[in-house]
């Protein structure tokens, strides 16, 4: 029977390593985790052909914020961690008129797809297309959510102004209003997309406000 001695070196290479691998795992699940959202597309031609190299900005009508980027080789963009909004999206490139869509709403979360088809001509020559025309089913991610607006929940009876309750108008949202827990014998008042009740995460503005004992928002 052989015993191998392993070096310090070696062995702080391999914490190393692990630490690392740990990070990163720890870094895609956070990256997950927002409360803004995306604008993404892709910009093509009369043809179909993909246009590399097109300048892509957004502006949020509200707040003047502006993001701007270009496409990549293979005609795609991707303007991601926008506060939500309403978004103007204007896309131009040399030989081409300057396409616009106006209206484009982001949600928490969200992804909204805005394609741009040029058209050849002046870039001073522009054409509009409104945000509702865009398409408005979800098709590049399978996570379900939703937003509920100041407009949504103005006039609805709830109960103590709990605005926890306000949950419940989502799809996939199970559990008691009462506030009586979702998993029998555990924490949390209400399950999400058949998740444990104790698995909620609560944020405010990017930042947790979590009660580690209850699974509770730690602010009502």
């Amino acid at each position: 029977m052989r015993a191998r001695i392993v070096p310090l070196s070696e062995r702080m290479s391999t914490r190393m390593s692990v630490s690392l691998v740990f990070v990163l795992l720890a870094v895609v699940s956070l990256s997950a985790q927002t409360f803004r959202g995306t604008i993404l597309g892709t910009v093509t031609d009369a043809s179909g052909a993909v246009i590399a190299g097109a300048k892509v900005v957004v502006k949020n009508t509200g707040t003047g914020l502006q993001r701007e980027t270009e496409t990549s080789a293979d005609g795609s963009y991707s303007l991601p961690e926008l506060p939500i909004g309403t978004y103007t999206v204007t896309v131009t490139q040399t030989g081409f008129q300057t396409f616009i869509a106006t209206g484009v709403t982001v949600d928490v979360a969200s992804e909204r797809r805005v394609d741009a088809a040029m058209k050849p001509g002046e870039v001073a020559t522009k054409v509009e297309v409104a945000g509702d025309l865009l398409p408005q089913v979800e098709t590049t991610s399978a996570e379900l959510g939703g937003t509920l607006t100041a407009e949504t929940i103005a006039n609805l009876p709830v109960n103590g102004r709990d605005y926890t309750k306000l949950i419940y108008l989502n799809p996939g949202v199970a559990g008691s209003p009462d506030q009586m827990s979702a998993s029998p014998g555990s924490f949390g008042t209400f399950s999400m997309n058949g998740s444990r009740g104790r698995a909620n995460n609560f944020l405010l503005d990017g930042t947790d406000m979590n009660d580690g004992f209850r699974n509770d928002p730690a602010i009502n």
